[in-house]
Formats: structure tokens, C-alpha cells, sequence
């Protein structure tokens, strides 16, 4: 059974802030970021992660970026990360909970980062160089996925991680959700295969559907950077504790509404600016 991702209310419960809560009980999601003048994707990722509700937001990056970071982010805080073992530092803190990383993050930077990451065991989105990075023997990476991580592929990544899958795909012989559902069979976490069409399919054999075409369409989403601010909301909803697969299908439903509520012109930096009056629509 394939899924259609609508707004349900038991979403609009989900999404829902508790008036006891501190931010604690709603997570801390650290975002890793790059080398100087790289850094636009990752900060788009961790404005996303705090509007969608996230309690804290890390961003984590290499000393040299720190001033650039520092410059252009307020509410979300910044942290040196020299290397991989100083990440498997940072989380020995049980309240630093979902991770996400590839967004201008640099192949050779994801190349180190991503295993430790994985290593940790926490909910985790992959996007971008952290699955570029892996391109020429996936192997590595699939070896070390795990049912708590959502990997993000757009048709030309998943085409270079998964061609026979692809090829499928591209001939007919699959449908988005069947070459979503055999990935993510395949490599044991919930993949999003994102398009105009965004298929997410979970391990289980769970799959969805969102279609932002027809009354959904959603034009304006074709701009850089739009798919960073999807990575950073999946990844805020996960620091909320959602499953991998929900805030997989939450968060594709709540970029396309940003997307829609704010119409022609939008750039990626108006998305997570947009989910207050998304949700203020919500009744949240």
C-alpha cells in the first residue's frame, strides 16, 4: 500500500509544541558544515532544523569557517569540529540527538565525517557530498546505514548510487515508489527520492507518495539551496522525535506548503522564514 502524503491530524498533532515544555524535549540537532565561503547550504539546513521546532541547533564546522558562520547565524550556535573524532566527542551529550550532514559540507570532509556519523547510531540525514562523496564504491556507506538515518538522493544521485535501480526507473520497468522501496530495502534506512514527485520508502516496506504537481505544484522550489532547507526541516522533526519515515513524509509536505504559501519569487531562504505562517494556518 502506497501512502499519499496529505496533512493529516495527526500530523498538525505531531507538530504541536507543548506549553510545559523546555527546549530540551524538543532536541538538539547538530548540522555539519565546510570550508570558508562553502557554508550557505549548511546554514540553510540549521535555520530550517530551528524553525521546524528543533530546541537547540548546532552549527558544527572547521575553525577557519567559524567567523563566516558566526557572522551571518544568531539563534543557532557554532562549535569548532576539527575531525571526526571530536564529533564522536560532542555526542557523548545524550541531548545532542539527529544529525545532518552533506549540505556544503566538501566530498573529502563528507568522506571522513559520514562513517563517523553513522557510527554513532543517531538519527541521522545524509544529503548532498555525503552522498556524492561516495559515488565511485557506495559500498562503504551502505555498509554503515542504519534504520535510524533518511538518505535525501535527488534522480541524478540516486542514479549514481543505485544505476540499476535508476535504469529501472528510467525505462519504466519501476515506478518511483518501487525504486524507492528496493533502495531502502537495500540499504536498510528510509530513503527520499525527491523530484516533483517525491517518493520515501522505509526499510519495513512502508512507502509514500507527495505529488507537488496539479494543485500542489510547487514551481518556485526549483532554486539552489531548496533542498538543503528540506535535509535541515527532516532533520529538526527527527530532533523532535519523529521516526526516520515520518519526518521524511512530515517534512516533504511542510517544505511544499512553505513553498506555496509564499508563491513566485521564492528563494531558499525564504522557506524556513515561511513555517511560522504555515503553522500560525496550522492552528499550532
Amino acid at each position: 500500500m502506497i501512502r499519499q502524503i496529505t496533512l493529516t491530524e495527526e500530523m498538525r498533532s505531531r507538530l504541536t509544541k507543548s506549553p510545559e515544555g523546555h527546549k530540551y524535549d524538543h532536541g538538539h540537532a547538530m548540522v555539519l558544515a565546510g570550508s570558508p565561503g562553502k557554508g550557505g547550504a549548511a546554514r540553510l539546513a540549521a535555520r530550517a532544523a530551528l524553525r521546524v521546532g528543533a530546541g537547540l541547533v548546532t552549527l558544527a564546522c572547521p575553525q577557519v569557517s567559524l567567523a563566516e558562520n558566526a557572522a551571518q547565524l544568531t539563534a543557532i550556535m557554532l562549535t569548532a569540529l576539527p575531525d571526526a573524532y571530536s564529533l564522536r566527542g560532542h555526542f557523548q551529550d545524550p541531548r545532542l540527538n539527529a544529525l545532518c550532514l552533506g549540505p556544503g559540507l566538501g566530498q573529502p570532509r563528507a568522506l571522513e565525517m559520514a562513517p563517523a556519523a553513522l557510527w554513532l547510531r543517531r538519527p541521522t540525514v545524509l544529503d548532498a557530498d555525503a552522498l556524492t562523496a561516495f559515488t565511485a564504491d557506495p559500498r562503504p556507506l551502505f555498509n554503515a546505514l542504519h534504520e535510524q538515518v533518511v538518505i535525501t538522493p535527488h534522480l541524478g544521485e540516486f542514479r549514481r548510487l543505485f544505476p540499476d535501480l535508476a535504469h529501472a526507473l528510467e525505462d519504466g520497468s519501476l515506478t518511483q515508489v518501487e525504486a524507492a522501496r528496493h533502495a531502502a530495502d537495500r540499504v536498510k534506512c528510509t530513503v527520499l527520492l525527491k523530484g516533483p514527485e517525491t517518493a520515501i520508502a522505509a526499510p519495513s516496506g512502508e512507502a509514500a507518495l507527495h505529488s507537488a504537481t496539479g494543485p500542489r505544484a510547487a514551481p518556485w522550489l526549483a532554486t539552489a539551496g531548496s533542498g538543503d532547507v528540506l535535509a535541515g526541516i527532516i532533520a529538526g522533526l527527527m530532533a523532535r522525535s519523529f521516526s526516520p519515515f515520518e519526518a521524511a513524509c512530515t517534512g516533504t509536505w511542510l517544505h511544499v506548503e512553505a513553498a506555496r504559501s509564499f508563491g513566485p519569487g521564492l528563494i531558499a531562504e525564504d522557506l524556513p522564514e515561511e513555517l511560522p505562517k504555515v503553522f500560525r494556518a496550522l492552528n499550532l
